[in-house]
């Protein structure tokens, strides 16, 4: 059997028919994600396009494991224990200046087993003042069950610039990898298609933090990186078979394209599944710690798989004009 016996044996999409619906989805989930950054970034209590956190911020984290004898933790309105901590007054220690926290976040976790508290940068002596005020309210906790992170200002400013800097370098070194191997259109749409899935995640997130508070932290930039490598992953699968059919005549440019598309379709599925299955496992028992990280991967998985099998080669068929003139195929 040749190669066109077999690609006529492949059921094709019509993708190139279906461009603008694949165009209007994108866009209109791009326009929510750009919505997210302006509203975020004129919340008062944000300023950014998303909310960063303690990483990224700096301030002190104390997070408390609640002795609840081994039963149901009764559940404590956040609320009480803000206005608890906004009455402290922290005297000057070591230098610090006189401190009232303003901005201060209380999360209970595990069906209020842990109490976690992030506010400004607290001196030991002064987060000593936050868990004998919050005792009252959520105590009594488990000796040993203190967890006390501080991370300064400029530490935090640090691990920003350093996350943007391993975003740049790596869209360098993709845009780098797919001009060599394959060339500037193909690479150009690939970057394309990789900004498309990173600002809709990021969107997702910007609407998160508006409506939940929920903050991006070390591992979601991590999370923002693998995204980028899966991504283009799929994308150049998708491209290295639309060159390969490239070099037959036989069918129009757009044929080749739906025909690419259609033969790689259950390789995308069966990739982006089995990468989805741990990620669920992740969200479901993975714990506070990885719960954002799992559904910010979940998300770029899901996105990048729509942008490698319906973005990048439907904006590809708009560049095939030019080939089928020149092979008297359009």
């Amino acid at each position: 059997m040749n190669t066109n016996d077999k690609i006529k044996n492949i059921p094709s999409l019509t993708l190139s028919s279906n461009r603008k619906a694949v165009w209007f989805i994108s866009l209109i989930a791009i326009l929510i994600s750009i919505l997210g950054f302006i509203f975020s970034s004129l919340d008062p209590s944000i300023k950014l396009p998303l909310r960063p956190g303690l990483d990224f911020t700096g301030g002190t984290q104390i997070k408390l494991e609640r002795d609840c004898n081994n039963f149901n933790c009764t559940s404590i309105d956040t609320a009480e224990i803000v206005n608890k901590v906004k009455t402290l007054e922290f005297k000057s220690d070591n230098k610090l200046p006189y401190l009232t926290p303003s901005k201060i976040q209380i999360k209970f976790l595990d069906g209020y087993k842990s109490l976690v508290l992030r506010l400004p940068f607290l001196s030991a002596s002064q987060g000593q003042s936050v868990i004998e005020a919050v005792t009252p309210i959520a105590g009594p906790f488990e000796s040993g069950g203190l967890s006390v992170e501080t991370i300064g200002p400029s530490l935090g400013a640090q691990l920003l610039k350093s996350s943007l800097v391993s975003l740049i370098v790596a869209f360098t070194g993709i845009a780098i990898y797919i001009s060599f191997r394959f060339d500037r259109r193909f690479a150009s749409l690939a970057l394309l298609a990789l900004t498309h899935d990173l600002v809709i995640v990021c969107g997702v997130f910007s609407w998160l933090g508006i409506f939940y508070g929920i903050e991006i932290d070390s591992l979601f930039a991590v999370s923002l990186l693998t995204i980028a490598g899966y991504s283009v992953n799929d994308t150049v699968v998708v491209f290295d078979r639309i060159r390969e059919l490239s070099k037959s005549n036989e069918y129009s440019y757009k044929e080749k394209i739906d025909i690419a598309v259609s033969a790689t379709l259950t390789r995308t599925l069966y990739t982006s599944g089995s990468t989805l299955l741990p990620l669920i496992a992740l969200i479901m028992f993975g714990g506070p710690s990885l719960y954002w990280f799992a559904i910010s991967l979940t998300t770029g998985v899901i996105v990048g798989s729509w942008s490698s099998i319906a973005l990048a080669p439907s904006l590809l068929s708009v560049m095939g004009r030019k080939q089928d003139k020149q092979s008297n195929k359009y």
